[in-house]
């Protein structure tokens, strides 16, 4: 027991950094770790020396492991929070609100925790180990990262190509690191959502995006519920601009577009009648609208039958559709910002069988019933709605996309 209890003494000892190994310098790095983050670097493995060039260069030159420590940090934190100019992105990004554009592009940065990097290191874990926790668990990481590396190397590949490609493996580093191993992506410039299960894709479909000055945005979270034969609140934006104006040239539009106003976006809350409000009053504009229009649920409702909701600051969802002709487009910009689907069945039926308590039958009755029900999902399944110009899929094949949101523009990468 006493053999024992020394044994754990010194382990923790060693882990906290306090004492060099045999084989350690005063830096407290060893041989094989020098030899291994070298080899790292060569080929940058990661992607991740961006604009410590300079510094890596010394570091080859001289072995200097006061340095060599330096560029670990540097290199973890580049890994984890991409070699995006972010600041220069964000400044982007205010710039086109100003300009009436709604475009959302959220960045999770993950906290690099230098001390304990340094005590990892001087514990004599290796360098694979102290970077893996800061390495994308997202398979296109990996699959765009390999592609890079290999097309580099040849002449035919542009440069437009390669920082095309690039940009893209940087993208994957600012995700949400939490991907999950069921999940939805939507690929904002591809006009396609997947699902992805286990690494495999289940099922694959078009989709309709944000117009270029209503973007769809770019954020993850989980899907909590869908709500079968929804009825549509219409959002005081879209009330102002287009509903509003509509009515005031024709009053028979909201019965005509199964439509009624209530004092709330609930159709049981007291009806509003046309001859109690001024209308005129709240065309046009921004700011709240104290009534509301609510499309109520039917076949011909604007959102279709299904909608798929993972509750976020954007007001976003996924949601079937009316106009199925759209999707004989190849460039699909049509929406407000939501993402409308072409098989909104398919992925009712398979999320239903895989992470509701729902058969297939149960689900279809609610369905067939034309009520508004809210299914909710009892496993964790996260949306990314994703900007990937580059794409490599399951054959290996790389697809590039356009950059229908000027993405590829405003992201200018630091080297």
């Amino acid at each position: 027991m006493k053999i024992r209890l020394l044994a754990v003494l010194s382990t923790a000892v060693m882990m906290s950094g306090c004492v060099k190994t045999p084989d350690a310098d005063e830096e407290g790095w060893r041989s094989s770790q020098k030899k291994e983050f070298l080899e790292i670097l060569k080929e940058d493995r990661y992607a991740s020396i961006c604009e410590q060039q300079a510094l890596y260069e010394k570091v080859k030159k001289t072995e200097n492991t006061v340095l060599m420590s330096k560029l670990l940090l540097e290199y973890t934190d580049n890994l984890a929070n991409s070699c995006i100019d972010l600041k220069n992105f964000q400044a982007v990004q205010k710039a086109k609100k100003e300009k009436k554009i709604e475009s959302h592009y959220d960045i999770y940065l993950q906290k690099v925790d230098k001390t304990q990097i340094i005590a990892q290191l001087k514990a004599g874990q290796t360098i694979e180990n102290i970077l893996k926790p800061y390495v994308p668990a997202t398979e296109q990481f990996q699959k765009l990262l390999k592609t890079f590396h290999a097309l580099k190397e040849k002449e035919s590949v542009t440069p437009e190509q390669l920082r095309k490609l690039r940009l893209n493996v940087e993208r994957t580093k600012i995700m949400r690191p939490d991907l999950g191993e069921d999940y939805a992506l939507v690929n904002i410039p591809e006009f396609k959502v997947r699902i992805k299960k286990g690494g495999q894709t289940a099922l694959k479909f078009a989709v309709i995006v944000g117009q270029k000055n209503l973007q769809t945005p770019v954020f993850a979270e989980p899907m909590q519920y869908i709500t079968l034969n929804p009825q549509w609140g219409v959002p005081d934006s879209i009330a102002r601009n287009e509903i509003i104006p509509n009515v005031l040239k024709d009053p028979a539009y909201l019965a005509r577009n199964n439509m009624v106003i209530r004092r709330d976006y609930n159709l049981d809350s007291p009806n509003v009648s046309l001859n109690d409000v001024n209308l005129a009053a709240y065309r046009g504009g921004k700011g709240t609208v104290p009534f509301k229009f609510i499309e109520k649920p039917s076949e011909r409702n604007v959102l279709g039958r299904i909608k798929f909701i993972f509750p976020n600051s954007h007001a976003v969802y996924m949601h079937d559709t009316q106009a199925k002709s759209l999707f004989q487009r190849k460039v699909r910009t049509f929406s407000h910002g939501c993402v409308r689907l072409e098989k909104p069945n398919d992925m009712l039926i398979y999320i239903a069988n895989h992470f509701t308590g729902e058969t297939k039958e149960s689900i279809m009755a609610k369905y067939d019933s034309l009520k508004t029900h809210h299914i909710p999902l009892k496993r964790r399944m996260m949306v990314h709605t994703a900007y990937l110009t580059s794409y490599v899929d399951q054959n290996g094949t790389v697809l590039m996309f356009n950059d229908i949101y000027g993405f590829d523009r405003d992201q200018t990468l630091i080297f």
